[in-house]
Formats: structure tokens, C-alpha cells, sequence
């Protein structure tokens, strides 16, 4: 059964980071200590009498108490009955005292990366330094920090992040048990048994995590939902996009809490968490051992189709493309690339573990670059019919890959949806008897960046282009917590609509 408070949320990494780990052990030490020295001066004990008590150096002692050292657990069953108490409460995670925490959160930002970076000499934390002090060293802290994060989520940052985060998901083939195994324990927690996941089973899922949903017509701009954690409320805009799956906001509200999400404390970070909140809700969508046994019988028939896929699990084509990405080389062994590409010939979304080149930046991220001219997934533009697949194969210098592309709509403008595999795989799928082929020498620029010659030498000098800059080209990427999310308007918005008692 899944809980609403699961003891070890998955992630896409196999272990945590260690930095975090670091972080957290250090918390424990820290508290244990402050902890350990409220008793024994509660006790009116001397910290040589402590000491001596427990058959130690006094300065072994005062390594505990500062946090620098964690005893062990005989050691610990020592200290507890030295201080007439038990180790349980000595291992309490909360700080024994606002004074207590004052000074642990003190002590935990001078042993971090910024007072590190900057070379500042640590400060005595003691009894000579009042509240005030300490407050204003730890909110100067906070500060930095908040401006280093800001500094860090540029777009070179942001693309790293991405590319990092490529590769890793390329590393599994974009497959993630854990994952999988979680949103199956969901389904069966509701009784889902076949079919469709329909808006009253995810309703249902919110109330057996023990959620309630609110239809609003003033959600914040910036946000696609909010999530009320004191009052375990899901807030969602009355009018939904004619784009939008209205199924999708509710269980990326509730997945971040499945999945154990805490606020993210760089892009990277965040970028992540949004990656792991996608895949639990198409897993939700389109549930593994279903999926898996329709896909398995189209690959026996040779007739794998994306719009079958779609059609099955009433999701859109977009959710079903790269739900395949995650099933199709980890339970069917078919090699594959995905694409979203906006009408402008821009990458939005790519993932590939098939060997296809991707155009990318010298920072190896690929969204935000162009594709070829000769590729599905900008030929499809030029298909009058919109309501069929088309199917291409392109002959590239890494090989020939056959791919399946349609068009799709958002308030950005139009883009394209595409999902390929290498020419050895392509007779599993439907539309493999296509003509429709094309040649692309990218990254080699005689292919498409350049102008053909005869263009070049009648109109090079004698045109002026008044290009259509984005807005967002020389705009820093939005900052915050949760990047583009003004957290003003977000408590506003809850302080209006929380229940008052």
C-alpha cells in the first residue's frame, strides 16, 4: 500500500548526494551536542565532571558537545546515564532550545561552502554572543547564499544541469524501477484495475494521500497549481489549457510529496525534481504492465504505433512518446531518440540512447539549439495533412534512423513531437513502408546553416532582416526557489484561501 509519508522516496540518482549527506550528518552531530550540554548545565554539572563520569578527556567531551565528533552508541548509553536520561532523547532531532537552534544553524552555515569560499575565520559560538549577533551572522549567511544560487542558475549553469542530467537518464536508459514500482502501489491502492486513468481514480489517488482539491479562479499567475502542506490542499485553475491533460496538475501536485521533494536548493536540483515528477505521472497515465503488454504485442506484430499507445491510455501524443522512451529499450531492447521541436526549428525536449547526434552547444546541452532542416521532426511542418503520422527516414553521418512525427499545439505556437529509432528497429513499427526519405550532413554546415551559393551572391549585402529577438535571449533565468514562481503571491494566495478555524 503506498503511504502518504513513504520512509525512502526514490530518486533518479542510485544514492543520494553526498553533499546532502554530509549536511544531515552534520545536523546530528551538531544537535546531539547542544543537546548533551543543556543537560548537563541543567544538572549543574561541570564539563570536567561529565568527564569524569563517563571515564573521558574533558576536551574529548567538548568535541561531542560542539558537534565536531558523533560518540558511539556505547559511548551515548554511557553519556545517558551519566545525565540520568536515555539515549531516545538524546538522539531527538529537534534542537533542545531556540537558543539551541540559533546556534546550530550558526555553526552548520560557518562549516558550509560560503564562509569556505569567502576564507571568513569561523566565530566562538558561546555564551559572549547574544542573540542579536548570531541572528545577523546567520541572516548575512543566508543572504550569500541566496545570491550564489541566483549566480549559479544562468543559462550556462541551466544547460550543464540539463546535459548532466541527459546523460544520467541516458545511463538507464531512461527506465527507473523505482519509480515505476510506486506508481503501480498507487493504482492498486485505489483499486484501479484497467483501462484509462480517469480524472475521478487521480482524485482519488489526492484523497488517499490525504488531500483535498480546490478549483480557483485567482491561482497565481506563475504556477500551474499550489499545494497547501498545513492544510493538505491542492489548489487548480477552474479553466484548464485546451493543451493540458487537467489530470497531469493534480498528480505533479501530489507526486513532489510522494517523492519526497524538499525545496530545491539550486537548479539542478530543481531541474531534477521536475524530471522524476514527469515520469511518476505518466507512469501513473500509461501503467507499466499494461503498457508494456500492448507495446509487446505490436513489436510481435510489427505494427508499434505511438498513436495506439496514445489512444489506449487517453493521454496526448506528447505523454505517450515519451512514456515509449521510458518502456522501449529497458522491456521491449529498442534503441530510441525523442524529440520536441518548436515550428521556429528549436529544440525543446531531446533524449536519445541510440546513437543519433543531437546538434548541441560546446557545454553539451542540447535544448535551445537547432535542428537540421532535413530532420522528421522539421520536415513535418510542411505536411498539409496534420492529422496523420508522418514517417522519414534521414540518412546521417551516424547512420540511418526512421522516425515518426506529428504536430501538436500550444500558446507558444505549434511544435513537433518525434520519436525514432536506428534502421535495424525500425520493422517493428507501423509506417516502416514509407517513401519519404531525406539526407542530412549536419553538423557539417554546406548542409542547411549555410545559403546555397547562387542565394548567397545575389542577395548577401543587399538584405536587412529585423530578426525576432526572444524575449527571454539576454534575460537572466528567472531565480527564486522555484525558479519564475513569485513566492509573495503564492503565500497571498494561501493566507486568502486557507481555512480559518
Amino acid at each position: 500500500m503506498v503511504t502518504a509519508d513513504p520512509a525512502t522516496p526514490p530518486t533518479l540518482a542510485v544514492s543520494r548526494n553526498a553533499d546532502t549527506e554530509a549536511d544531515t550528518t552534520e545536523l546530528d552531530a551538531l544537535t546531539l551536542g547542544r543537546r548533551i550540554r543543556q543537560l548537563r548545565t541543567q544538572l549543574g554539572m561541570t564539563l570536567e565532571q561529565l568527564a569524569t563520569a563517563v571515564d573521558r578527556a574533558p576536551s574529548q567531551v567538548s568535541m561531542i558537545e560542539n558537534g565536531n565528533r558523533e560518540p558511539r552508541l556505547s559511548m551515548l548509553r554511557v553519556i545517558a546515564l551519566a545525565l540520568g536520561t536515555t539515549v531516545d532523547d538524546l538522539l531527538k532531532t529537534d534542537a533542545p532550545s531556540e537558543r539551541a537552534a540559533l546556534e546550530i544553524a550558526v555553526e552548520k552555515a560557518q562549516r558550509g561552502p560560503v564562509f569556505t569560499a569567502l576564507g571568513l575565520p569561523r566565530i566562538r559560538v558561546g555564551k559572549s554572543q547574544n542573540d542579536d549577533v548570531l541572528q545577523t551572522i546567520l541572516t548575512l549567511h543566508n543572504e550569500i547564499d541566496r545570491l550564489n544560487r541566483e549566480r549559479a542558475a544562468t543559462p550556462e549553469e541551466a544547460r550543464r544541469a540539463n546535459s548532466a542530467l541527459r546523460t544520467e537518464m541516458r545511463d538507464h536508459d531512461n527506465y527507473f524501477p523505482e519509480l515505476e514500482l510506486l506508481a503501480a502501489e498507487l493504482l492498486g491502492a485505489v483499486g484501479h484495475t484497467g483501462g484509462p486513468v480517469s480524472h475521478q481514480v487521480v482524485a482519488d489517488m489526492a484523497t488517499h494521500l490525504g488531500y483535498s482539491l480546490h478549483y480557483v479562479s485567482d491561482l497565481p499567475h506563475s504556477t500551474r497549481s499550489v499545494t497547501d502542506k498545513r492544510n493538505n490542499r491542492i489548489y487548480l485553475p477552474t479553466e484548464q489549457s485546451a493543451s493540458r491533460d487537467s489530470r497531469s496538475p493534480i498528480l505533479q501536485a501530489f507526486a513532489s510529496h510522494l517523492l519526497g521533494h524538499e525545496e530545491p536548493r539550486n537548479y539542478a536540483e530543481f531541474l531534477r525534481q521536475r524530471v522524476e515528477t514527469n515520469y511518476l505521472t505518466a507512469a501513473i497515465l500509461l501503467p507499466e504492465k499494461p503498457a508494456v503488454k500492448l507495446l509487446s504485442e505490436a513489436k510481435n506484430l510489427r505494427r508499434i504505433s505511438m498513436e495506439d499507445l496514445r489512444d489506449a491510455f487517453a493521454v496526448s501524443y506528447e505523454t505517450a512518446a515519451h512514456r515509449f522512451t521510458n518502456l522501449a529499450t529497458a522491456r521491449l531492447g529498442i534503441p530510441v531518440h525523442f524529440m520536441k521541436v518548436h515550428e521556429s526549428g528549436t529544440i525543446i525536449k531531446a533524449y536519445e540512447n541510440d546513437a543519433v547526434r543531437f546538434p548541441s552547444d560546446a557545454l553539451g546541452a542540447v535544448e535551445g539549439t537547432t535542428v537540421c532542416r532535413s530532420w522528421t521532426a522539421r520536415t513535418v511542418f510542411d505536411v498539409a495533412d496534420r492529422f496523420s503520422p508522418w514517417y522519414q527516414y534521414t540518412d546521417t553521418p551516424a547512420g540511418t534512423f526512421w522516425c515518426t512525427s506529428r504536430i501538436e499545439k500550444a500558446k507558444e505556437g505549434d511544435y513537433s513531437v518525434s520519436v525514432g529509432v536506428p534502421f535495424a528497429h525500425v520493422k517493428w513499427f507501423r509506417g516502416r513502408e514509407t517513401t519519404n526519405r531525406a539526407v542530412s550532413r549536419c553538423p557539417d554546415d554546406s548542409c542547411c546553416r549555410r545559403a546555397p551559393v547562387d542565394l548567397a551572391e545575389r542577395w548577401a549585402g543587399e538584405s536587412w532582416p529585423a530578426a525576432r529577438t526572444p524575449t527571454s535571449l539576454l534575460a537572466a533565468l528567472p531565480t527564486g526557489t522555484f525558479p519564475g514562481v513569485d513566492p509573495t503571491e503564492v503565500y497571498q494566495f494561501l493566507e486568502a484561501h486557507a481555512p480559518h478555524l
